[in-house]
């Protein structure tokens, strides 16, 4: 008797049901909950600070997707203009500011004191004489004609009619004088002062007034750059993880080389800058500031991603399909180009459109090579001076106009969303080909 109730107390039932295997169970459980509490807390800060960032960029970009315009009637008049002629050669050198100026005048009258007058005719954007005289030059048989005209305003006016400066600010404070306030009054009571969306933004290249400033020479020279870099990245970095997965022997210096990619994709993206710096331009004497030079670092830079990708791409390829095509007598070049490649297609092409976006995020390496000059010219080829998107951003961020704060936050939405549509593709490739599997 004494035997049963001595072996029932030290069986494992009774070990498990024991106050000691309780109390470190509920502290092992307590262990478990705090390390999940601390995961989420982690995920909720993470996608906290996310929105915040994204939110601030927004509510600072939006309305650099909007443009203040202003009506004017003006009356394009040989005399005024000063030119005794409508030939083309006489309408290219008229003074299409006289015209603008004159109609601010006929409009609100001129001013008595210098300063009220560069006031009133500062209203309006410097960019509008160009767009005049390239109206005029377009049609000739506007010459003697008095046409309302809408036209860009002002960095300082634009601001204040979107609200992005309140206008009960101090006068010190918002830019723009009382006068000025008042000018505006009449002309949105009249109708002649909108706010519409900004075509500007995305139809015309980079500008030193930041009202008619636009994205699309960068748009433009990203493009162009991309396409240096993946024509050259591309078959460089397919061949080499082709010939490394495939073909090379495994050994010593093959694994020296693996580790040599490993390491070369995270080296910091400025020291590529620095390579193509001594390389391109100084050792091969290309232009700087160009796409061409651009998309070949960024090529340096991509290449052992893109490796590394296509490697893992081509590992992912069941053995049993290299085995069939060999039985059925194909050569290793035949079951490489015509069994594996293909089926390792889908992933490569994931892992190059990831690299693809990095690239066209990349700036500090575009800074070492000299793309931070002022590009107000659409490029159109490969050697044309460029600035691309990611460079655009940075001259503005540091432009002291406040005009160009608004500029700098739309141009990093803009790239964010190349950046997800480039990152949605790689997710739609991936998904469909785990559907395939």
């Amino acid at each position: 008797m004494t035997e049963s109730a001595s072996s029932s107390t030290n069986s494992p039932s009774s070990a498990y049901l024991s106050e000691r295997f309780r109390r470190r169970l509920r502290r092992r459980r307590g262990r478990e909950g705090l390390l999940k509490a601390a995961g989420i807390a982690a995920v909720v800060v993470a996608i906290g600070m996310l929105s915040v960032l994204f939110l601030s960029i927004v509510v600072q970009g939006d309305s650099a997707f909007l443009q203040t315009r202003i009506a004017l009637e003006v009356d394009l008049d040989l005399e005024t203009l000063g030119v005794d002629s409508a030939e083309r050669q006489a309408l290219e050198e008229g003074s299409y500011r006289s015209l603008v100026h004159q109609s601010l005048y006929d409009r609100f009258g001129r001013p008595d004191s210098r300063a009220a007058r560069d006031e009133l005719t500062g209203m309006i954007s410097g960019d509008a004489i160009y767009r005049l005289r390239d109206r005029v030059l377009s049609n000739p048989e506007l010459i003697g004609q008095t046409r309302r005209i809408w036209m860009p305003a002002s960095s300082e006016v634009d601001l204040i009619a979107k609200g992005v400066v309140p206008r009960d600010l101090p006068e010190r404070d918002r830019l723009v004088s009382d006068q000025v306030l008042d000018w505006m009054r009449q002309l949105r009571e009249a109708g002649d002062l909108k706010t519409v969306f900004n075509t500007d933004f995305f139809i015309r290249t980079d500008s030193r007034e930041p009202e008619v400033a636009g994205i699309r020479g960068a748009i433009v020279g990203s493009a162009l750059m991309l396409m240096v870099t993946l024509v050259t990245a591309l078959p460089v970095g397919l061949a080499a993880a082709i010939y490394l997965e495939e073909f090379a022997p495994k050994n010593r210096w093959t694994e020296i080389i693996d580790v040599n990619i490993r390491n070369l994709a995270a080296v910091p993206s400025i020291l590529f800058g620095l390579l193509g710096l001594a390389v391109f331009v100084r050792l091969f004497g290309m232009p700087r500031s160009t796409p061409l030079v651009g998309g070949l670092v960024l090529a340096l830079l991509v290449l052992p991603t893109i490796i590394i990708a296509a490697r893992a791409a081509i590992q992912a390829v069941p053995p049993s399909l290299r085995e069939a095509a060999e039985q059925l007598g194909a050569s290793r070049m035949q079951t490489t180009f015509l069994t594996v490649l293909p089926n390792a297609l889908p992933g490569i092409l994931t892992g190059t459109i990831i690299s693809m976006a990095e690239a066209l995020g990349e700036t500090a390496p575009l800074l070492m090579i000299g793309m931070v000059a002022f590009i107000a010219e659409m490029p159109t080829d490969f050697t044309d001076p460029a600035a691309p998107l990611p460079v655009l951003i940075y001259l503005w961020s540091t432009s002291p106009e406040r005009g160009f704060l608004e500029k700098t936050a739309a141009a990093i939405l803009v790239l964010l969303a190349f950046l997800l549509l480039m990152n949605a593709l790689a997710v739609w490739l991936r998904m469909r080909t785990q559907q395939r599997g």
